[in-house]
C-alpha cells in the first residue's frame, strides 16, 4: 500500500515531535534522579534532627536527676553534720567517763588489798614462828603512776594538741593495766622449826590472794641468847576468783 503525504512539512513535524518526546523523557528521568538525592538529604536531616532531639531530652532529664540528687545530698549533709557533731561529743564524753571509771576502779581494786594480804599471812603463820617485817617492795598501783603515760602539757606559747579518742582510750587502758598489776612484798620473820617455815610457805602459796612465794634468805641468828632461824620471803599478790570475794551491805543507823 502506498501512502502519499499531501501535507507539506508533516514529516518534519512528526520527526520533531519524536525528538521532543525523547527530550521530555530524558528530562523526566533526570528529574527523578534529582528527587532521589533530595529524599535522601531530607531523610538524613530528619534523622539528625530526631537524634539531636533525643540527646537533648536525655541530657535535660539527666540534668534534672542530678540537680535533684545534689539538692538531696546537700540536705543529707546538713542533717548528718548535726548527727556527726553529736556523735563526736558523745564519744568525747564516753572517753572521759571511761578514764574516770578506770581511775576509780584502780583505786577500788587496791583499797582492800593489804587487809586481805595481812589476814592471809596471819592465818598461815604456824606455831613457834613470828614476823618482824612485812613491807611492799613494788610501786603502789595508783592512778598517779598511770598518769605518767598521759600526754605531757605543752610548753608556754606552744600549740596544745588535743589527744585523739584512741590516745584517750589507750591512757585509760594503761590505768587499768597498772591497777591490775601484782603487788610485790617481803616477809621477814623468825622460827625455831625449819618445818614450820616450809609449812608457812606452802600455806601462803595455797592462798587465793598470794602467789610466787620464794625463800630468798635463811640464816641462824641469836635472839635472847637463843638460836633461831631468820628467814626472808618474797611474794606477789594475785587477783582471786570472783566467788572468793564476798560483799556485805553496810548501813549506818541514824539517831
Amino acid at each position: 500500500m502506498i501512502e502519499v503525504n499531501l501535507l507539506p512539512g508533516a514529516g518534519s513535524k512528526a520527526q520533531s515531535r519524536s525528538e521532543f518526546n525523547l527530550a521530555g523523557m530524558a528530562s523526566s528521568a533526570t528529574a527523578g534522579i534529582k528527587d532521589k538525592f533530595l529524599v535522601g538529604s531530607v531523610a538524613i536531616v530528619s534523622t539528625v534532627v530526631v537524634v539531636v532531639s533525643l540527646l537533648f531530652m536525655s541530657q535535660n532529664n539527666r540534668e534534672r536527676v542530678l540537680t535533684e540528687r545534689e539538692a538531696r545530698a546537700v540536705q543529707d549533709s546538713a542533717r548528718y553534720k548535726v548527727v556527726l557533731a553529736a556523735k563526736v561529743k558523745a564519744e568525747a564524753t564516753r572517753d572521759s567517763l571511761y578514764q574516770q571509771v578506770a581511775i576509780i576502779k584502780s583505786i577500788d581494786d587496791s583499797r582492800y588489798l593489804w587487809p586481805h594480804l595481812l589476814e592471809e599471812i596471819s592465818n598461815a603463820l604456824p606455831q613457834y614462828t613470828w614476823l618482824t617485817l612485812v613491807t611492799q617492795t613494788s610501786t603502789p598501783p595508783s592512778s598517779s603512776l598511770a598518769d605518767e603515760s598521759a600526754p605531757k602539757p605543752a610548753a608556754a606559747g606552744a600549740k596544745v594538741k588535743e589527744p585523739t579518742a584512741k590516745e584517750k582510750k589507750a591512757h585509760a587502758d594503761s590505768v587499768l593495766a597498772v591497777a591490775s598489776r601484782a603487788t610485790k612484798f617481803r616477809i621477814v620473820g623468825h622460827t625455831v622449826d625449819i618445818q614450820a617455815l616450809t609449812l608457812f610457805m606452802k600455806t601462803l602459796e595455797a592462798s587465793p590472794f598470794i602467789q610466787n612465794v620464794q625463800l630468798t634468805k635463811s640464816d641462824l641468828v641469836l635472839v635472847d641468847n637463843k638460836e633461831v632461824t631468820e628467814f626472808q620471803l618474797e611474794a606477789e599478790s594475785q587477783k582471786p576468783p570472783p566467788f572468793i570475794i564476798r560483799t556485805v551491805a553496810m548501813s549506818v543507823g541514824g539517831n
